[in-house]
């Protein structure tokens, strides 16, 4: 049981531990990034809870409907709901790169257990799988909608809800093109490849764009207080 709880939650922290490590100026604090991790955790229950109830009742008998359109934007109202309810008016959220940090937090949460369920469920042969595609593929989802949460903190009054707007509507985007590849049961290995390498692709080019903004927040405030 220790080993699969270690390899199903490796992933998550190996991919939390870079995103948090590329941020050069103050570290966020820990807990605050615990505590949204905790959400993400946690809310892995409800979505279940819903697709099960959806599933049970036969709501949508579609497949590709139920499965693409359907879960990808239930989980991703979900991370964009919890960070707008418990990070976005934070105190602790100081700049745009929190943003990403507080994005990854929350969707690695969701999928770490989602991550251990699987793995109690089906066993460990897949574990390397689902590390290269469902655990990164959440968190850089998160990635996605925590640089627009962070755009989206430290702009004028009349452009938070455009930014907010693209927070949750960019990596529901990615997230149903995801879940439709691998509904496409004879090609899905041949376009997840050049998908994912799009993904890692644009996620890291909003790392950049967060972190440049950031720095510029960052000198901004040195300057201000004289230092």
């Amino acid at each position: 049981m220790f080993i699969l709880l270690t390899i199903a939650i490796a992933p998550g922290l190996a991919l939390f531990s870079y995103f948090y490590l590329r941020k050069q100026i103050a570290k966020e604090p820990s807990h605050t990034l615990f505590h949204t991790f905790l959400f993400g955790a946690i809310m892995t229950f409800p979505i279940m809870f819903i697709q099960h109830v959806f599933e049970e009742e036969n709501i949508f008998s579609n497949y590709f409907f139920r499965n693409v359109v359907f879960t990808s934007g239930l989980e991703e109202f979900f991370k964009w709901f919890v960070l707008l309810i418990t990070i976005f008016r934070h105190v602790e959220f100081e700049d745009a790169y929190d943003g990403i940090l507080y994005g990854a937090s929350v969707s690695l949460g969701f999928a770490t257990v989602e991550n251990i369920i699987y793995l109690l469920t089906f066993g460990t042969d897949t574990a390397f799988m689902r590390a290269l595609l469902p655990v990164s593929s959440h968190a850089l989802f998160g990635v996605v909608m925590g640089y627009y949460i962070g755009r989206a903190k430290f702009v004028e009054e009349s452009k938070k809800k455009n930014y907010l707007f693209f927070a949750l509507v960019a990596p529901y985007g990615l997230h149903f093109v995801y879940n439709g590849i691998l509904a496409v049961q004879d090609l899905w290995l041949y376009l997840i490849i050049p998908f994912m390498l799009f993904l890692w692709w644009f996620s890291l080019t909003r790392v950049k764009y967060a972190h440049t903004l950031a720095m510029q927040q960052f000198r901004r405030r040195a300057y201000k207080n004289g230092e």
